[in-house]
């Protein structure tokens, strides 16, 4: 089983040489960044939030305690949109990208939390 790291895109574009598999998982293509940009990368946005949950969302730090159950919520209802993330970090290290500014508070570190809980259920 491979480890699961997170990684905003912009520094990604900056060095795109990752072992494993490489995952672009907002539901909205990174402003600025051209397809070419993340060759080989691939584009998972069913495994983002829904659109209602990350409008609702809007970055907003006071929100992200909500947001994390909320979103689990939708993972848990719907583990089939990221299956494909699952299925790669079942064989290998996996680096998920994201394009919000806050490091701290954004919808890839839940999950990345809520894969390496699935994957150790799965153990």
């Amino acid at each position: 089983m491979g480890e699961i790291m997170i990684e905003r895109v912009y520094d990604y574009r900056q060095d795109p040489q990752r072992a494993g598999a490489v995952f672009l998982v907002d539901r909205l293509w990174p402003r600025g960044v051209s397809k070419e940009d993340l060759d080989g990368v691939t584009w998972a946005q069913d495994a983002a939030p829904s659109p209602n949950l990350r409008i609702w969302f809007g970055h907003m730090a006071d929100r992200f305690d909500e947001f994390t159950g909320r979103y689990r919520s939708e993972l848990d209802g719907h583990p089939e949109r990221a299956e494909p993330l699952l299925e790669a970090a079942r064989s290998g290290p996996v680096t998920l990208l994201y394009a919000a500014k806050d490091t701290e508070v954004n919808h890839a570190l839940v999950l990345k939390a809520w894969l390496e809980e699935q994957l150790a259920e799965q153990e």
